[in-house]
């Protein structure tokens, strides 16, 4: 019954909060001269989660945040997702979905 229950737990993950951070380039394309436009908490349970919410979020009119004042995310924008003493992750939208890169090509 105890192996059962740990097997539960791993699958049901709780929601944290995770401090994200928008970064895109001063002109759509542009693989250079990321700035932050935007930062937020997100409650979710994965990366994946995160990345999903902030997408929806920032491509709709109606749910975007009355202070947002950059482009929608598009190909080429970064979302930075900071777990604090657990590291920093950085996803890059290409057209394929998400991609986890490395900090160095953030420029």
């Amino acid at each position: 019954m105890l192996n059962r229950l740990l097997d539960v737990k791993r699958i049901v993950k709780r929601n944290a909060e995770y401090d994200v951070t928008i970064m895109q380039t001063p002109n759509k394309g542009e693989d250079k001269g990321y700035r932050q436009v935007y930062r937020l908490s997100v409650a979710a349970s994965c990366h994946a989660e995160i990345v999903h919410k902030i997408f929806q979020m920032f491509n709709v009119a109606d749910t975007l945040p009355r202070d947002f004042k950059a482009r929608y995310i598009s190909t080429g924008d970064i979302v930075l997702i900071d777990e604090g003493t657990k590291g920093q992750f950085y996803y890059k939208l290409i057209p394929g979905g998400w991609k986890l890169i490395n900090r160095v090509q953030v420029r």
